[in-house]
């Protein structure tokens, strides 16, 4: 399905459409393989698309070297982007939303056990794939970037509401549930084509920046994103309790932690209100602009983490990404 978007995002996609789409045909053959619910679930989850950005990664990352086996690419990055959706499951139950992309969530449909199970079977099924690969390497860069998403997941969960947490401790956190599949997307396409160590490990980096940065624009766009576009209300993460670095930023402002530390100490089913306002003061206040001078950063070092690799179409659609990332309606 042809991403119709920013002309930066177009470079990327476009470039891979083709082993793109062989991606799509293979999700589709896996939801068509499993019977009943479950199958209808896959179909589902896999019709409401999304940019596939982890799988353009993959794929992108392995022309970088003449020797690709074009099906372990296929494979490893339809693992990936299945991955991604199991976690977006998960996210959906832990978070309780009942909308994702404008569309209903699976959360929404079924009891709590059953979406949490077809999350688990997706997890289960993406590794399949990476075992089909054959390649040890790969394997356990997998299951351990598996281990660290669940991790940073559970870590934010124990976070909720606690405003005494240092910045660096949110980088932790995003790097765990966000940047870790983006470093693992592209390092994984770069070492399935036996690539020299030297451009695996500058496709890591890449990954690890473009990941950071992209869930600090996610954060950025809590407070301003368009509801309709981004599928949640504006300021869900707050309503939640997570402390993202918008949050951070305007706590050291004067009176910003005593404004947060008011609006926390409201009982959860009474802050609407509260949250709305703290969310206009935010907006009105430069923690955004820090914020997203801080995605730039990030943005810049996955750029230059490209510095060293071929100059070819690939890595000028690389570039192009970390860029848009940045601007994606903002």
């Amino acid at each position: 399905m042809p991403i119709k978007e920013e002309k930066l995002h177009i470079e990327l996609i476009d470039l891979v459409q083709p082993e793109l789409e062989a991606v799509e045909r293979k999700m589709n053959e896996i939801s068509i393989e499993v019977r009943g619910p479950l199958g209808d679930a896959l179909r589902y989850l896999i019709q409401s698309g999304g940019k596939r950005l982890r799988p353009a990664l993959t794929i992108a990352a392995s022309h970088f070297n003449a020797h690709r086996d074009p099906n372990e690419i296929n494979l490893m990055a339809t693992a990936i982007e299945m991955l991604h959706t199991a976690t977006l499951v998960h996210d959906d139950v832990i978070d309780q939303s009942l909308l994702r992309r404008g569309n209903p969530t699976l959360n929404a449909k079924w009891s709590v056990g059953a979406t949490v199970l077809t999350g688990d079977f997706m997890f289960a099924r993406s590794a399949t794939l990476v075992a089909a690969t054959h390649n040890m390497r790969a394997m356990e860069l997998f299951a351990s970037t598996l281990a660290i998403i669940c991790n940073g997941e559970l870590e934010q969960l124990f976070q909720l509401g606690q405003i005494d947490q240092d910045k660096e401790n949110y980088y932790r956190r995003i790097d765990a549930k966000t940047a870790s599949l983006f470093s693992t997307a592209a390092e994984s396409g770069a070492l399935l084509s036996e690539a020299p160590e030297s451009v695996i490990q500058a496709l890591k980096q890449y990954g690890h920046d473009l990941g950071m940065a992209f869930q600090i624009v996610d954060d950025i766009l809590d407070f301003v994103g368009d509801e309709k576009v981004i599928g949640k209300p504006v300021g869900s993460d707050l309503r939640q309790g997570t402390v993202t670095l918008p949050v951070f930023y305007f706590m050291q402002h004067s009176g910003g932690r005593k404004q947060v530390e008011a609006v926390f100490a409201v009982p959860l089913r009474d802050r609407s209100q509260h949250i709305d306002a703290l969310v206009e003061q935010i907006k009105a206040s430069d923690a955004l602009a820090q914020a997203k001078a801080e995605a730039w950063r990030f943005a810049h070092l996955a750029q230059q983490a490209l510095l060293g690799l071929p100059q070819n179409a690939y890595r000028q659609a690389l570039e192009s990404l970390a860029s848009f990332v940045i601007d994606r309606h903002l």
